[in-house]
């Protein structure tokens, strides 16, 4: 059986999605910014969809099952959304904050996993815009997350350490709460949204949370959890090689197995797991 993938039906499904949030958004402000957006994100999957290749019913389900989605997956080519959402850029150079942030809400939204990656090449290629984007919408964003992917195509190298110090009240009290939230996403999420910023900078604050975030997570066993656990600890390698050193030998009975091995070997190897072993994240 081939999962077949006709453009223009699958845009007139999405198109009717949008077109109901639109009639039911009611008299805002920001109204007319939420109907240029519906346009813009229709711009997109459109792209989306035009690039897609057709798979068999056995390839797509194996295909979501390895990014752990819960959403349809349109298969594209390695690359082509972020040439997509670059040539999108170049023709809407007057983007406008609220436009950027209103269309951002809708991708997010989506019913496809596209839309939610889409939205992440948005943030990477719009370094003025995202500058703009507030802590407080990672967080409802993320609601609409599932899956490592999902999570992932936020939060990982999204946003520098200078980004996150600078507004750095409000993305602690982010981070912390992530780490405590219930949604095993947001879990995740508060663990690689520092990968980043503690490869960047050698702050003591960005530092202090990462392992206190850890610290917080290093008893959770979903796969998830431990794997950003293991991630952040290997980076963390970088400016803190004594500090994750010890924070290993004195938490060797609570750290996730994968954690510990996978850092250990990169303390010895530069790696995360020896040579000729293969990757799988």
């Amino acid at each position: 059986m081939i999962w077949k993938l006709d453009g223009t039906r699958e845009i007139k499904e999405i198109e009717k999605k949008i077109r109901e949030k639109e009639r039911t958004h009611g008299a805002g402000w920001n109204w007319m910014s939420q109907k240029i957006s519906n346009r813009y994100h229709l711009e997109l999957v459109s792209e989306v969809v035009g690039h897609a290749r057709q798979l068999s019913q056995s390839e797509k389900e194996k295909l979501e099952s390895y990014i752990g989605t819960n959403k349809t997956c349109y298969a594209t080519g390695a690359g082509v959304e972020k040439r997509i959402v670059k040539e999108w850029i170049k023709k809407h150079p007057d983007l406008t904050r609220s436009e950027y942030i209103e269309l951002l809400n809708s991708l997010y939204e989506g019913e496809s996993v596209n839309e939610i990656s889409i939205a992440g090449e948005l943030l990477e290629s719009s370094p003025r815009l995202k500058k703009t984007v507030e802590p407080k919408y990672i967080d409802i964003w993320l609601n609409r997350l599932h899956g490592w992917a999902e999570v992932d195509s936020l939060c990982q190298s999204k946003f520098s350490a200078d980004e996150v110090l600078a507004n750095w009240s409000e993305w602690k009290g982010l981070l912390m709460k992530l780490a405590l939230d219930s949604n095993v996403h947001k879990k995740r999420a508060s663990l690689v949204l520092l990968t980043k910023p503690v490869r960047d900078s050698e702050d003591p604050r960005l530092i202090d949370l990462a392992f206190e975030n850890i610290n917080i997570l290093k008893k959770h066993r979903d796969i998830l959890v431990t794997k950003a656990i293991s991630w952040l600890l290997r980076d963390l390698i970088k400016h803190n090689r004594e500090r994750v050193q010890t924070y290993l030998r004195e938490n060797s009975d609570t750290l996730p197995k994968i954690a510990l091995r996978e850092t250990k070997t990169k303390l010895l190897t530069g790696r995360k797991t020896p040579a000729g072993h293969i990757k799988h994240d």
